[in-house]
């Protein structure tokens, strides 16, 4: 069951690069920078959901939090908020706070650090994802978000979701280099 998994997570990873290159490319709110958007935010649930699946689970649950809620605010009109921001408040905090405890116990020695992932990343992770949640308390505490700051915030949710795809990728330079050795990440 493993494989076909990770083939679906390589497609969507593959898939998400295109497509969020494409969408910085088109012109903003042009109906081609749209639909490569919302090509990139499905290929980014693929990606995420299959990372999550594969045992990469805060990586993948990182990337879902950030790219869903930054699509839903350039989908939602200024000043909206729903129940679902508070939902993603409470994702983003039992996201971000287990990663970042993982790498304080992984700096002050009480747990070994994991083979191949640097401790740095871990901690840069985990405080971006705490770094949105923030912004998820400021934009429900301000009734939504509008005007320049509506922007930015979808602007670099997508954004980080795009560089943790890249990331991602070139983190495989084995399986780049040999495609032959994809049978040793099953």
């Amino acid at each position: 069951m493993r494989l076909p998994i990770l083939v679906i997570h390589i497609c969507g990873g593959v898939v998400g690069l295109l497509s969020g290159v494409a969408a910085i490319s088109f012109r903003k709110g042009s109906p081609r920078h749209r639909m490569a958007g919302n090509i990139f935010f499905i290929s980014m649930l693929t990606m995420a959901s299959t990372a999550a699946l594969l045992g990469n689970v805060f990586g993948g649950a990182s990337a879902l939090y950030l790219v869903t809620t930054g699509w839903l605010t350039a989908r939602r009109r200024e000043g909206e908020t729903t129940i679902f921001d508070w939902g993603a408040l409470l994702f983003g905090l039992v996201v971000g706070v287990p990663i970042v405890t993982d790498g304080l116990r992984i700096v002050s020695g009480s747990i070994p650090p994991k083979p191949g992932v640097p401790v740095g990343m871990i901690l840069f992770l985990g405080s971006v994802v705490l770094l949105a949640a923030a912004g998820d308390v400021r934009m429900l505490v301000r009734g939504g978000v509008f005007g320049r700051q509506r922007i930015s915030r979808h602007l670099w949710r997508m954004c980080f979701g795009l560089f943790i795809a890249t990331g991602s990728f070139l983190a495989q330079r084995r399986v780049i280099a040999n495609p032959g050795s994809l049978h040793k990440c099953i």
